[in-house]
């Protein structure tokens, strides 16, 4: 059953016509008589859940002179959703960018899409063209795999490139079951659910939600060949990216310290208010439900090893006590794991990190408030050792807005650590090859942006560290960027995060706060997770911040094309 979502129509007088026709300066995009002139339209939603959301930005290429512009509209929004989009064709708001010195007549306003809205365009020497706006509702032409699984335990690598499907596994299994997850509302032939023997080849057709886009996968049971070493540079691919308040997040005041965690085929949020975390498909960022809590309190901080086990933690102040709770199930109850008298005189909790396996040997970090102290546990095969406070050698960071994340070097908390955090109006990262002596590290802009997230983990043989960089005011232009390092020589990594010879990839997030973003210093905050998969073939990256209100991930991977 699909469900549409409800528009009331209403009409909004523009004060200015500038603002949404947006001529360009003449020094930035010169006169041409030979384009169109009409170089984008971007349609809005103007009321109910979606207001002032972007429906659509069309990127108009042709040079042609159109007369009529028909606006593609995504049939579902959001996409993943069933929610329709018919009923707000009637009532959108469009801006449009044109070339240098010219007009339309009348100014854009709220238009009825499913009309033919006519407009006198005059292009920069005063020669008219009579043209329409108008939209229309355009199904997805996506049609990719995202994931398959075989047999509900065995994961398949999905090579995008070559369009294949390897089953790693030398099982029988000539009586097999699939489960793939799709584009949104693709679909698939012959139905994995069936039974089929997967010991031969055999192919999968995924149909787009057009009917017209196929894609014909070959599935066969086989180890596809990795790199040598690190991951192939150009695979670096977005998996998703959502608004918070889309998933029912609003809170963006003190106190709200989002952070995450990988666990089996899911990536788990947690707000840090002390609500049951979510958890999504990894793949996808498909919105799967709320993890088993039990008895665990999730005001603190969760994060995650390298071998499916998470830790969540509540966040203890001076004199009380911080409990972390382990699991490697998001349906399963969390079991008690460590228990921690708070006697730092600061916080304790909002920042939690683990390198190694915590079934064999792994260092567990927790990164206090207002201090420059953490406190260290390291677990050897299996057996959290003593806690100890470790005083770092470098300046104290603030609160909240400005708190450090420490991350071990390695899983046996003897190759130093790396802190990034804000402080007096400077960022900065360091490496501490010994937890006491730092070493400068990639240096990123000091005003208005923090960059104290940072994750690592070895993938393919070879270290990787993700720093996320947020501004604290991203409608002033300041953006959110995840930086991803070569770090299997840590001391190579310096320099300044745009140009740094160890950099590897950097993305832009996605920006969605609106003006109605959390306060800076104080209260901006913000967490990266690099986390391989159990096949060992992708890694995956997620960030989330309550500045820029975004949660997101990408994929990279180490096959050999």
């Amino acid at each position: 059953m699909k469900t549409k979502i409800n528009f009331v129509c209403y009409c909004v007088a523009l004060a200015s016509l500038s603002l949404f026709t947006n001529c360009a300066e003449e020094e930035h995009v010169a006169p041409t008589a030979n384009r169109s002139g009409i170089t984008s339209l971007t349609a809005y939603f103007t009321s109910g859940e979606y207001k002032d959301k972007v429906a659509k930005e069309w990127i108009i290429n042709s040079n042609e002179d159109k007369t009529d512009y028909v606006i593609p509209i995504p049939f579902y929004y959001p996409e993943e959703s069933d929610n329709s989009t018919a009923d707000a064709l009637k009532a959108m708001k469009v801006t449009a960018v044109l070339e240098n010195n010219c007009m339309l007549n009348p100014g854009l306003t709220m238009l009825d899409l499913t009309q033919k809205n006519a407009f006198t365009y005059t292009d920069p020497y005063g020669n008219e063209r009579h043209i329409t706006i108008s939209g229309q509702q355009v199904r997805s032409n996506k049609c990719a795999v995202k994931s398959f699984m075989v047999n509900g335990s065995i994961p398949a690598v999905v090579d995008e490139t070559n369009k294949s499907i390897s089953i790693v596994t030398l099982d029988d299994l000539s009586n097999a079951t699939a489960e793939a997850v799709l584009d949104a509302h693709a679909t698939i032939v012959p139905d994995p659910h069936g039974t089929y023997n997967f010991n031969q080849p055999m192919s999968f057709t995924v149909t787009a939600d057009n009917g017209v886009d196929k894609t014909v996968y070959q599935v066969v049971k086989r180890i596809p060949s990795k790199l040598d070493m690190g991951y192939a540079v150009g695979s670096e691919k977005e998996l998703f990216s959502h608004d918070l308040r889309l998933l029912g997040i609003t809170q963006t005041q003190e106190g709200m310290h989002p952070t995450l965690a990988a666990i089996g085929k899911y990536v788990v949020l947690n707000v840090g208010d002390g609500s049951a975390p979510l958890y999504f498909l990894r793949a996808t960022g498909s919105k799967v439900g709320t993890i088993n809590l039990g008895s665990a309190n999730a005001t603190g901080a969760i994060t995650s090893d390298q071998a499916d086990h998470m830790l969540i933690c509540n966040l203890a102040d001076n004199g009380q006590t911080l409990k972390i709770y382990k699991t490697n199930s998001v349906t399963g109850a969390p079991t008690p794991f460590i228990t921690y008298h708070n006697s730092l005189g600061v916080t304790l909790g909002a920042r939690l990190s683990v390198q190694g396996d915590l079934d064999h040997d792994a260092v567990i970090v927790a990164t206090p408030l207002n201090t420059k102290k953490v406190v260290r546990w390291k677990v050897t095969n299996g057996t959290v050792g003593a806690p100890e406070v470790i005083e770092l050698g470098i300046n104290p960071w603030g609160g909240m807005g400005g708190n450090a994340k420490v991350v071990a070097a390695n899983a046996q908390g003897n190759a130093g650590c790396v802190a990034d955090y804000y402080a007096g109006g400077a960022n900065q990262m360091y490496y501490l090859s010994d937890w006491q002596t730092p070493t400068n590290l990639v240096k990123g802009e000091s005003w208005g942006q923090t960059s104290a997230a940072l994750d690592m983990c070895t993938f393919n043989h070879n270290r990787y560290l993700v720093n996320f960089k947020i501004g604290y005011w991203p409608t002033w232009g300041f953006p959110g960027t995840v930086y991803l390092f070569d770090a299997a020589n840590l001391n190579s990594v310096t320099g300044a995060d745009e140009t740094s010879s160890a950099l590897k990839y950097a993305f832009k997030v996605k920006d969605y706060c609106a003006g109605n973003m959390a306060e800076p210093g104080e209260y901006g905050f913000s967490d990266v997770l690099i986390a391989p998969t159990a096949d060992g073939y992708f890694a995956h990256i997620f960030y989330v911040s309550n500045t820029h209100l975004s949660f997101g991930g990408i994929q990279i991977d180490c096959i050999k094309k």
